[in-house]
C-alpha cells in the first residue's frame, strides 16, 4: 500500500490523481509525467476513471486497461530514477458498481480513489446520470432529470458517497464535497446552509470512522477559486489526524500543479 503520509511528510510535490488519454484526460501519460518532471515532482499517481457497466464518455473501457497497465510500465522504465509512478484508478460508485467490486479489487493497482459522479434519474433510477460536468450541463440536467429539486440531487450525492464510505475497497476519497459547486451554481448559497453543512460532517465523521486518506482537489482553483472540500472545511481536516493529500487532478500536461501550492498555504493557516 502507499504510505500517502509518509509522502506528503517528506515533499510537498506530488499528485495522486491524473487522468490519461484512456479516460477524459487531454494529453498523453508520457507528456503528464514529463511536465510533472519538470516540476520536481517526486511522485505521480495516474487515475483514469474506471470501466463502469453502462455508457459514458469520461470512463475508461475495460478492453483499455491492459493498455493503460502497460503504459505504466513503459513509463516507468523511461523516468527511472527521476520519478515515482504509480498505477490508480478513480473509481465511480454507483447503484450498480463501486470500488469493493471483485473487478477493481483484483486489478493491480497501487491504490485506489473512490469517487461520486454520478446519481439516479429521479424519473428513472436505473439511469445514472453525470453531475460532475460544467455548471450549464449541470442545469440543463437539473431541468430534464431531477425537476430542478436541487436539495434533493444534494441529498443525493452525500447518500450516495455515504454508502461507498461504508462499502470501501478505496484508499483515498475523491473531492468529497464537489456537488457543492454545481449546486450553488444552481443556487447561489446552498453549500452555506446548514443542512448543507451537516451532510459534509456526516460524510466527514464516517470518512475518519474509516480511517480514509482524504484529498483536497486543487482542480478547480484557478477558473473558479474553489477547493474539494471547500478551504472553510480545511480546519476541520488539519486537526482530525487523517492524512490529507492534496491533488491536482489534472487532466493538461501543462496543470499538474495547479492550485496545489495556494491550496497547501490555505491549509496551513486554517483554525
Amino acid at each position: 500500500m502507499v504510505d500517502f503520509r509518509r509522502i506528503a511528510a517528506e515533499s510537498t510535490l506530488y499528485t495522486f490523481h491524473a487522468h490519461t488519454q484512456f479516460c477524459d484526460g487531454r494529453d498523453t501519460m508520457e507528456a503528464i509525467v514529463a511536465a510533472a518532471v519538470a516540476h520536481g515532482f517526486t511522485h505521480i499517481g495516474f487515475s483514469p476513471h474506471s470501466p463502469i457497466p453502462f455508457a459514458s464518455p469520461c470512463n475508461m473501457s475495460k478492453a483499455s486497461v491492459p493498455l493503460y497497465l502497460d503504459e505504466i510500465c513503459r513509463l516507468r522504465a523511461k523516468f527511472a530514477g527521476q520519478i515515482e509512478i504509480f498505477q490508480s484508478m478513480e473509481i465511480d460508485f454507483t447503484e450498480v458498481s463501486g470500488p469493493a467490486d471483485d473487478y477493481y479489487q483484483q486489478l493491480p493497482l497501487d491504490y485506489r480513489i473512490g469517487s461520486v459522479h454520478f446519481i439516479p434519474s429521479f424519473d428513472n433510477p436505473q439511469e445514472q446520470i453525470d453531475i460532475d460536468g460544467h455548471p450549464n450541463e449541470f442545469v440543463s440536467k437539473m431541468h430534464h432529470y431531477f425537476h430542478d429539486d436541487i436539495e434533493a440531487v444534494v441529498r443525493s450525492f452525500y447518500a450516495q458517497s455515504l454508502k461507498m464510505v461504508e462499502r470501501g475497497g478505496f484508499d483515498i476519497i475523491g473531492h468529497f464535497d464537489k456537488i457543492g459547486f454545481n449546486a450553488s451554481c444552481f443556487k447561489p448559497g446552498i453549500d452555506q446552509e446548514p443542512w448543507y453543512d451537516k451532510l459534509v460532517h456526516e460524510l466527514y465523521e464516517a470518512i475518519a470512522d474509516h480511517h480514509l486518506t482524504v484529498e483536497v482537489n486543487t482542480k478547480s482553483w484557478e477558473p473558479y477559486g474553489r477547493f474539494f472540500p471547500a478551504s472553510r472545511y480545511f480546519g476541520m481536516l488539519k486537526h482530525s489526524g487523517l492524512t490529507v493529500v492534496f491533488n491536482s487532478d489534472a487532466h493538461f500536461a501543462g496543470k499538474v500543479n495547479d492550485g496545489r501550492v495556494e491550496a497547501m498555504r490555505q491549509y496551513a493557516i486554517a483554525k
